[in-house]
């Protein structure tokens, strides 16, 4: 009997989040937690591999929202595979030249392409820069990686997290990795 693959066997990601004072003193760090690839990735992978080029080379940048603060009471929900978006209209993007992307041989960096990818973003004092017109607080409760397909910005990972109160001079360090 012929084995049928599982279109999500052997790909996901996973974060894990350290925020730090205004000193650089360890406030909470979380443990490793799993993510979602979502389809655009897929989508995005198809079309680099084909030749498309409406595909961009690399992450454009990394997105934290707002989520929903109904999410504090009842908890965030699971991350959907297949997810355009995040749920803040208005989310904050760290740009690619902020990020550090490394790959990974297991845990050590590689000079040389793996199946794994690390990306570090470093949020420092005043960002995101709210509060402003659309956000009342620096309440943290989403994240999605972005890239561009056919010119269009498309997530190609994306969490829901519990509520982070990031006050204007902490610093959130975020690790994502990919493994595909």
């Amino acid at each position: 009997m012929e084995r049928d693959e599982s279109v999500t066997e052997g790909l996901y990601g996973m974060f894990r989040d350290v925020l730090r004072d205004d000193r650089g003193r360890v406030i909470w760090e979380r443990p490793w937690i799993k993510n979602v690839i979502v389809t655009d990735c897929r989508r995005l992978l198809a079309g680099f591999l084909r030749g498309a080029p409406t595909v961009s080379l690399s992450i454009q940048g990394l997105q934290v929202g707002v989520g929903l603060a109904s999410w504090d009471a009842a908890g965030p929900p699971a991350p959907n595979p297949t997810q355009v978006a995040l749920v803040d209209p208005f989310p904050f993007t760290v740009p690619a030249a902020a990020l550090q992307k490394d790959f990974l041989a297991g845990a050590v960096v590689s000079a040389t392409p793996t199946n794994r990818l690390q990306i570090r973003a470093t949020l420092g004092a005043g960002v995101p820069p709210w509060p402003d017109i659309h956000h009342t607080d620096i309440t943290l409760r989403e994240f999605g990686l972005s890239a561009s397909l056919d010119g269009m910005p498309v997530l190609i990972n994306y969490r829901t997290h519990p509520a982070i109160a990031k006050d204007p001079v902490s610093t959130l360090e975020r690790t994502i990795w990919l493994v595909f």
